[in-house]
């Protein structure tokens, strides 16, 4: 049958993912790291994913096609089908809880505003930057800082990464985001411990390489979850 179907420009692609995540029906996939259209039946054509993507490599047209299949996707769903980069589904609806009075006012819900997060992960360009407050955090500081989500995540766009364990030095990438978009602010938020020291070097040389002049500060946890003074 001739319908509305999407196309994906793959030298527009930087196979961030962010479609693939907005699309409901894991009709797209991240394959040798472009996005693909997987299963043409599993789109129904109404372009959650256009939004999504930051490069504007995906696109309607009309052509001839597969019948969007409602209950093939219901039953995939319901096994609990991959998710495009290789992780088990969980197919579960996201649930904002409420804080309890137990939990001395401290909230449970999630803060994050963007996806991905992981600093190798998160693309160059994307919407999100535009106006942001950036968060550059280590990895374990939301595991040593009780109400992380509250305190630092809130309001910023969040990004986070481990200079030791991915042996690599994010300086680069972080320099084209701070030149590529407009960022209002940056946050670093790092352990106490020394090999912390790589993520705070790489945005202070980020910044500098930018040749912008933003507000930025700098703040250590201690391993028992202090902000030290």
């Amino acid at each position: 049958m001739i319908r509305k179907i999407i196309k994906i420009d793959e030298e527009k692609c930087n196979g961030c993912g962010l479609c693939a995540e907005a699309c409901h029906e894991n009709a797209i996939g991240i394959i040798d790291g472009k996005a693909k259209l997987l299963r043409e039946d599993y789109c129904d054509g109404l372009g959650n994913c256009l939004p999504a993507c930051p490069t504007g490599a995906i696109s309607f047209e009309e052509r001839e096609a597969l019948a969007f299949d409602e209950e093939a996707v219901k039953k995939a769903q319901a096994q609990k089908a991959p998710l495009p980069c290789g992780c088990p589904g969980t197919n579960s609806k996201v649930i904002n809880r409420e804080p309890s009075s137990e939990q001395s006012g401290i909230t449970l819900q999630s803060r994050l505003s963007q996806w991905p997060v992981q600093i190798k992960l998160v693309p160059i360009n994307a919407p999100y930057f535009d106006g942001a407050k950036l968060l550059v955090a280590a990895d374990c500081t939301a595991y040593a800082y009780a109400n992380f989500h509250n305190d630092f995540i809130k309001n910023k766009i969040t990004l986070i990464g481990c200079p030791k364990l991915d042996d690599v030095d994010y300086t680069e990438k972080l320099t084209a985001i701070i030149v590529g978009n407009d960022i209002k602010s940056v946050t670093v938020v790092r352990m106490e411990v020394p090999c912390c020291g790589g993520i705070e070097n790489a945005v202070k040389s980020a910044l500098i390489n930018s040749g912008k002049f933003i507000p930025w500060d700098v703040v250590t946890i201690t391993t028992d979850g202090r902000i030290l003074d």
